[in-house]
């Protein structure tokens, strides 16, 4: 498969998971918000890698390798490789919790995260949702050598 048309895809998905995120945000779901929120981060970062062609490991944080790859990107999108190591890092970490809360501790998924919780999870993922989105337009928009 052509590496445009998969993070196509992937920026096709990720713009879903921002819509239910927001639908569970209005509804009070905020274990629901970290989750498609995480997944939307995680999405949006793969899809610029295989912009650039790389092929990420099946692991839900990708942040190490986008740094690895840093100089293929413009630097515009450099610029902001740190926070979204931070997010992907922090969301990956909370994406099993927002899922099945934290068992031993007997502590459910919904009483783990507040509604600031989500609205930090989804204003996150929407920016980094935006400059992935840029980072396709341009990429695929610039002459061919």
């Amino acid at each position: 498969m052509r590496t445009d048309r998969m993070a196509e895809d992937f920026l096709r998905r990720t713009k879903a998971r921002i819509t239910d995120a927001q639908a569970a945000l209005k509804r009070g779901d905020y274990p629901e918000v970290v989750r498609y929120s995480q997944e939307c981060v995680e999405l949006s970062l793969k899809a610029c890698l295989r912009v650039i062609g790389v092929e990420y490991p099946r692991v839900h944080d990708v942040g190490d390798v986008l740094e690895y790859y840093r100089n293929s990107f413009p630097e515009w999108f450099r610029e902001g490789i740190p926070e979204m190591r931070q997010v992907s890092r922090d969301l990956s970490q909370k994406r099993g919790p927002s899922v099945y809360g934290i068992e031993m501790e007997g502590k459910t998924a919904s009483e783990l995260f507040t509604k600031t919780d989500a609205e930090e999870a989804l204003h996150n993922s929407e920016k980094i949702y935006s400059l992935s989105q840029r980072f396709f337009s341009e990429y695929y928009q610039k002459p061919k050598d």
